[in-house]
């Protein structure tokens, strides 16, 4: 594509010649290739321009800037916010690729991975080919990436939306975040479709408030061309207009629940579902899904057919025997998982978990608060730390209880004694990082799996001596 394409028609000024031709686009020098246009965005840690020669020695042909550099012997194309213009870019050089796919986005604070992969699932068996883009992989075809981020950035997601064409889906499904919203990295996505599961206060590091990360979220529903909300939700009328779900109120409604250890069982209109995720918010995302099913024109019987067929979410209650693998890292999260099987466990439920380091830091008092609340036996250990010290990130976790906890810092060592410690009736949680292939420390990144060490102890039948008070 030649530039004077790329830039047509946008309000920017190009200097120099714009019949370069462009073969990709970058926001990230180490990744730029030749004949690449470099764009010089700027975040809060960095001035993209700083890069710009290091993009042109790996040979960028055109850079994307704010500030004209008359010595730069390529073409540039200026804007005062280079940001702003990302998406457009990366829309046009790929072709617009969402306006030729059926497109849904689900946002939340919570259940986002579990509902969108569900909706996929439908989609796929109503002959509706779909992509997935979320925390856990990207999905197109026979191709799976696992993923770094819930919403990726402008560039990256213009990029697997144009594969997921080319590998012939006829829709995709997104995980949107509200940083993905607040940072544009999905302007320039047609949604069809906007699904609503909940809000709860998270991330407010970064968003400073609840109204601040809850106009954040309403931006998906500003933008999409109909929308699914849960209507059990007290935010669900800040969201906007659409179809509605829950299990309170809504169009469409879960009613004649039963929970059990091996799924769930409910009924909407007088068809019954059943599906083997387990609790209470499983029943919410799946109703989001059925919902979308609804809206595209299937019956209820025939999503009900689907739905019984969906197998588990990586990381998201993943059991493993007595032991569940869960990604819960906030409060609320905690406490669905953990109500949820102190609900149905003939035994005690006994939980592993931590809190990330450089995160919000009312994580730690809300998930304290929920394992006190419903776990019988509470582990205290490390997350992913980063670069906080793991002691302190544990002492702010047990200065929540009134009963103190075990604390184990060594995760694989903490979750051998929660499995140790547990009886036959028992069950055990290790909640915190689900699906996520790594933990990261302040000096290195090192490989962990939760389910794949859960698996492993349970394999050697390693046994530890209880654990001790004496860390902190």
């Amino acid at each position: 594509m030649k530039l004077k394409s790329l830039t047509k028609g946008l309000d920017v000024v190009v200097k120099g010649s714009k019949e370069v031709e462009i073969t990709g686009v970058s926001a990230d020098s180490r990744t730029v290739a030749p004949g690449n246009l470099f764009i010089a965005k700027k975040g809060a840690a960095h001035d993209g321009n700083q890069f710009i020669s290091q993009a042109i020695n790996a040979g960028a042909c055109a850079i994307a800037t704010d500030i004209y550099d008359p010595f730069l012997e390529v073409p540039q194309i200026i804007h005062s916010n280079t940001n702003l213009i990302e998406a457009k870019l990366a829309s046009r050089y790929y072709g617009q690729p969402s306006k030729d796919l059926f497109v849904v986005g689900v946002t939340g604070s919570k259940g986002k991975t579990t509902t969108t992969y569900l909706i996929k699932h439908l989609l796929d068996a109503l002959n509706k080919r779909s992509g997935l883009i979320g925390t856990i992989e990207t999905i197109f075809a026979e191709h799976r990436f696992f993923s770094s981020m819930t919403t990726h950035d402008a560039i990256t997601n213009q990029k697997w939306l144009k594969e997921m064409l080319n590998k012939g889906c006829k829709a995709a499904v997104l995980e949107v975040s509200s940083h993905g919203l607040a940072q544009g990295r999905v302007d320039e996505i047609d949604f069809d479709l906007g699904v609503f599961m909940n809000l709860y206060p998270d991330h407010l590091d970064f968003h400073k408030s609840i109204e601040e990360y809850a106009a954040a979220k309403r931006k998906l529903f500003e933008k999409a061309h109909h929308n699914i909300l849960n209507a059990d939700s007290p935010w669900a009328e800040f969201m906007g207009k659409g179809l509605t779900f829950g299990i309170e109120k809504g169009d469409l409604r879960a009613q004649k629940i039963v929970l059990s250890a091996e799924g769930s069982r409910f009924e909407v209109d007088g068809c019954e579902f059943s599906t083997p995720l387990i609790g209470k918010f499983n029943v919410y995302n799946a109703m989001a899904a059925i919902a979308v099913g609804v809206q595209v024109g299937a019956s209820l019987h025939e999503i009900q057919h689907i739905m019984s067929h969906f197998d588990a979410v990586p990381g998201r209650m993943e059991r493993i025997g007595n032991v569940f693998v869960d990604f819960a890292h906030t409060g609320e999260a905690l406490e669905n998982v953990l109500q949820t099987l102190k609900e149905i466990a003939k035994g005690r439920v006994i939980v592993v978990f931590g809190c990330g380091g450089q995160r919000d830091p009312g994580r730690r008092v809300s998930m304290a608060k929920a394992a006190q609340k419903w776990a019988d036996i509470s582990i205290i250990t490390s997350d992913n730390p980063r670069k906080e010290d793991p002691n302190e990130i544990a002492r702010q976790i047990v200065a929540e209880f009134q009963n103190k906890p075990h604390v184990e810092l060594d995760r694989k060592k903490a979750i051998a004694i929660a499995i140790a410690m547990a009886g036959k009736d028992d069950m055990v949680v290790v909640a915190g990082r689900g699906h996520e292939k790594v933990q990261i420390l302040a000096q290195q990144t090192v490989a962990f799996d939760d389910a794949e060490t859960v698996k492993n102890i349970l394999q050697n039948k390693v046994g530890l001596d209880a654990p001790s008070h004496s860390l902190l």
